[in-house]
């Protein structure tokens, strides 16, 4: 069952500021694309929605159902993650403090069930024929439990790339799995189903690229709201993000936006946007964000050579920035990770990368004490090497 908020009143763009009525926008903002500056669009809600900081009820991510589009949806058990506390990986990497945000935990495995919860809300709702998906892994296994779940068919759009666990956590929940040579490929095959057969997609599948599907991003401010609840982030300096192209990234950002208005944060951490090669990064140095950044990494949940504007807007605002890592450095430290009781995806294990490749910067690493690393998922799902 799901049911949609009534406090939903229409949707924003991030970069023009439009309002459209409720509806779907797999592609964006109309005016921004149409202007080849694709961008997101973000809910908006009434002004009669209470703040997501007082009194609720429910556990995990339904509990802040009254903040999302749907307030009642599919859970298979999703949020309420925990931050725990490294002392001696601090010490050693010379901090005062640094906590870790398992969303390890959730019940694929990944942050990527915040967002399946809402998208097959959204699409449950819509009555669509199937849902799909452009994924390499993490975002394929969470759709396709999440579609079983609510009893809808699911298609998987990916590369022989993907490792041997992430194909059987799919095929064993019914999907169907759709192989391509290439990355870019996949956006196709998506675009062509949805606009030709009235699928629903859970992830972009422009070029340039928009965030995913805007319902299933709002669900990732429940990450936000969850780490201003903790007294580790209020006195963070900066919180580390494996980032492809900032669905996660921005939104942590807007929780954590919506919790400063609410008095429940007094300060924004700086959002640090880790990459496996510059993108963002470039981005940020003044490249238009719509260019292509080619480059090839093993950390394939955060690969692709794109960046979006809603990654620039979240680092941006949050006065944070994007540090790219070196793939020989990511190894180093999932095992060292590890050492320390956390097993993490090498993808994952890239926000300790970016966290020391950062403090040892002479000009940005000393403003550095306190910080935060986002545990997207757990490292159980990869082929071994």
């Amino acid at each position: 069952m799901q049911t949609i908020n009534p406090h939903l009143a229409s949707f924003r763009c991030i970069r023009c500021s439009t309002l459209y009525p409720v509806g779907d926008f797999q592609e964006g903002c109309p005016k921004c694309l149409a202007e080849s500056h694709p961008a997101s669009v973000v809910p908006v809600y009434d002004e009669a929605m209470p703040s997501p900081f007082e009194e609720h009820f429910g556990r995990r991510m339904e509990r802040f159902g009254n903040w999302l589009p749907y307030k009642v949806f599919t859970s298979l058990g999703e949020g309420d993650t925990p931050l725990v506390d490294l002392p001696r990986l601090a010490a050693q990497c010379g901090l005062e403090a640094l906590s870790i945000k398992l969303e390890s935990a959730n019940p694929t495995g990944s942050h990527k069930d915040r967002m399946s919860a809402q998208f097959v809300a959204r699409a449950k709702d819509r009555n669509v024929p199937s849902v799909i998906a452009a994924s390499s892994g993490n975002a394929g296994c969470s759709i396709a439990a999440y579609a079983a779940a609510a009893g809808l068919p699911c298609t998987i759009v990916t590369t022989p790339a993907i490792s041997a666990p992430w194909r059987r956590a799919i095929e064993m929940t019914g999907a169907s799995i759709v192989y391509v040579e290439d990355s870019l490929e996949r956006w196709e095959i998506v675009r062509r189903k949805v606009r030709e057969e009235g699928c629903l997609s859970a992830t972009n599948y422009l070029v340039p690229p928009v965030g995913s599907d805007p319902y299933g991003v709002e669900g990732y401010k429940t990450l936000g709201y969850e780490l201003a609840e903790n007294q580790a982030v209020s006195v963070a300096d900066a919180i580390f993000v494996p980032t492809a192209r900032g669905d996660l990234l921005w939104g942590i950002y807007r929780g954590l936006a919506e919790a400063m208005e609410a008095g429940k944060l007094r300060a924004m951490p700086k959002l640090v946007a880790v990459e496996p090669f510059p993108r963002l990064e470039c981005v940020l140095a003044g490249k238009d964000v719509r260019s292509h950044f080619p480059g090839k990494s093993l950390l394939a949940s955060i690969g692709g050579a794109t960046a979006t504007y809603q990654s620039w807007l979240a680092v941006t605002r949050s006065g944070g920035t994007a540090i790219s890592v070196a793939e020989s450095d990511v190894l180093d430290d999932r095992q060292l990770l590890a050492h320390h009781g956390h097993y993490l995806e090498l993808s994952a294990a890239a926000a300790l990368t970016g966290l020391r490749t950062l403090a040892a910067s002479a000009d940005k690493g000393a403003s550095i004490r306190r910080a935060v690393l986002i545990g997207t998922s757990h490292g159980y799902k990869e082929a071994a090497d």
